[in-house]
């Protein structure tokens, strides 16, 4: 069983489902390197094996992607995705995020993760929302903590990088028991 494909639309942000049609316009904003210094991809000028991937695993029910874009002016600034899903246990985890590095540290990531969050729980019904990081990713794990995840621990020698850095991934978690709390705390950073 996959999640069905939905569009997610906050004040400053659109999630779109992943299609062909975002190849190119996405592709300016996977260009900084900085984006990728942390992923298990080698991404960056392999934009094409990136996207290709995320279509595969969208095709085959696996995961959903979305390419993300700025209200204010229409512009397509990272992807994030639906992965790891499992319906049995009501569980999926949020991850291969990335935005183009001028919409970091903005109103995008935060509500980026609101609108999904409040779909997994409000409107699914789950109970958990998984986020995984590299443990040298100081940035992306104080993003985390921002948002009210909570860190439960680290798999060490997790994953091997496209530079081939053997990654140990720190482990966060939302769950519908932490969704009040966090939701009300990511609307108060919104000013919803």
């Amino acid at each position: 069983m996959s999640i069905d494909a939905v569009t997610l639309t906050g004040r400053y942000v659109r999630l779109e489902p992943l299609e062909e049609r975002h190849r190119e316009t996405l592709r300016p904003a996977a260009q900084d390197p900085r984006i990728w210094a942390f992923t298990a991809s080698a991404l960056g000028p392999d934009f094409d094996p990136w996207f290709d991937r995320a279509l595969r695993e969208r095709d085959a029910g696996r995961e959903l992607p979305f390419a993300v874009c700025l209200l204010r002016d229409e512009s397509l600034v990272g992807s994030t995705r639906y992965m790891a899903i499992e319906p049995a246990h009501k569980r999926l985890e949020i991850g291969s995020t990335w935005y183009a590095h001028a919409v970091w540290a903005s109103e995008v990531n935060p509500e980026c993760k609101l609108l999904l969050m409040r779909h997994v729980f409000e409107t699914l019904g789950w109970n958990r929302v998984e986020y995984k990081t590299d443990s040298r990713n100081q940035r992306s794990r104080d993003a985390l903590a921002r948002l009210g995840a909570v860190e439960e621990g680290t798999f060490r020698r997790h994953m091997i990088l496209a530079d081939g850095h053997v990654r140990d991934s720190v482990y966060f978690s939302v769950t519908d028991a932490d969704w009040p709390a966090v939701k009300a705390g990511l609307e108060r950073r919104l000013r919803y």
